[in-house]
């Protein structure tokens, strides 16, 4: 459950376990008023007296708002003198946490013996307490709240920069002489490369020195995409790593790490987060609108190997099944066994695409899926599917 649905009474909980406390509290107040008349004084009364013998209980805010409530309730009637309450107010009021409260006018301090008000101000300095430890906690949540936006910020900032200098190197294809000492190092595991691939292309030879996760490079034109994407022997690592190997909540681009540029897998997967400034895969749930299709037709995604135009086929929602689920899940196409099963997941992805682009794959296309979060569900996904186009 997201932050914006734990509200309740006009209160917003931090926590799941906070806000199943607050409900349960919910429920227990809205029985009590059921049965309690509130205009009546020795109900009023009855109820106080449960509440400070701890008969009645409660875990949240919403509890002591209503513990107030019963208090203010409890100490009109004392000032008013209604019914035994007026004649009892004198002797009755024990050493309760609200006393303070009715020291307005109908009752004060010095109406109780020094025990008693010893007790009054105990209580009264614990509620201090209390009240100042709420106001540490909500400014240190405060605080935080601060620093993670923060350092959310300079993460996209940071990202957006790298990705335009990265853009810029291929662009200007500037020459690289590669670290030859020992404190040359990747993170990252590689998969192993295939005997007989073919040599790079020139203008990524400068970024796959630099770091030899580099498997291609996606982009779709006139949108933020534009992003180096990376491969290793997991689908882990670069969730929360950029290019340069870096910490960073934006993670990358990513192809799956069952895919293979060389030989060619008939399906490559690429994964990137759906980021709310728009970062990485952020803005590919426009594809939802046909007409933003229509302006976005082609998705450039080149190997370190070869260069490559996709065209749009397939825009849907899904989302990640369990193992024991049998159902069509477009993340385990990556290498069509045969003729019918690559037809098949043709037809599957067909019927749950939002539209229909007029773009149709025959068995032996290469294929092209970009994946993104999704949170319209749990463990929801929107997917684009495109098509190699042969020049």
């Amino acid at each position: 459950m997201t932050s914006e649905r734990r509200i309740l009474a006009g209160h917003r909980f931090a926590n799941e376990a906070d806000y199943e406390a607050a409900l349960r509290d919910y429920n227990k107040i809205e029985e009590i008023k059921k049965k309690i008349d509130f205009q009546n004084a020795e109900a009023i009364e009855s109820l106080y007296n449960e509440l400070q013998t701890g008969g009645i209980t409660f875990e949240s805010i919403l509890g002591q708002e209503f513990d107030d409530e019963v208090y203010e309730a409890y100490m009109n009637y004392c000032k008013k003198g209604a019914g035994s309450l007026g004649e009892k107010k004198a002797n009755k009021v024990s050493g309760g946490k609200h006393v303070n409260k009715g020291s307005k006018k109908g009752i004060s301090l010095e109406d109780f013996d020094e025990d008693m008000q010893a007790q009054i101000l105990k209580e009264l300095k614990k509620k201090d307490r209390i009240r100042k430890g709420i106001l540490i906690a909500c400014a240190l949540v405060a605080v935080g709240c601060l620093t993670y936006f923060g350092i959310y910020e300079y993460m996209s900032i940071r990202t957006e920069q790298d990705a335009k200098e990265l853009a810029n190197a291929i662009k200007e294809e500037e020459s690289f002489v590669p670290p030859t000492t020992e404190d040359d190092k990747y993170y990252a595991q590689l998969t192993e490369t295939p005997e007989g691939t073919p040599d790079i292309l020139k203008k990524y030879e400068d970024l796959y020195n630099q770091n030899k996760s580099l498997i291609g490079w996606v982009k779709i034109a006139d949108t933020v995409i534009d992003y180096p994407v990376m491969q290793t022997v997991n689908n882990e690592y670069y969730l929360d790593h950029n290019f340069h190997q870096e910490y960073d909540k934006n993670g990358s681009i990513f192809l799956d790490a069952s895919c293979s540029v060389y030989p060619r897998s008939t399906n490559l997967i690429i994964y990137g987060h759906h980021m709310k400034s728009g970062k990485m895969f952020g803005g590919l749930q426009k594809y939802q609108k046909e007409s933003y299709y229509k302006d976005h037709k082609y998705i450039e995604f080149d190997t370190i190997y070869e260069t490559g135009v996709y065209e749009v086929m397939f825009v849907f929602r899904d989302k990640v099944y369990s193992q024991e689920d049998v159902n069509f899940k477009y993340y385990e196409f990556i290498d069509a066994n045969s003729e019918e099963e690559f037809y098949s997941y043709m037809d599957e992805m067909a019927a749950i695409s939002y539209y229909d682009t007029g773009v149709i794959a025959e068995y032996g296309d290469q294929l092209l899926t970009l994946s993104t979060c999704d949170y319209q569900q749990d463990n929801g996904r929107f997917v684009v599917v495109a098509r190699r186009v042969i020049e």
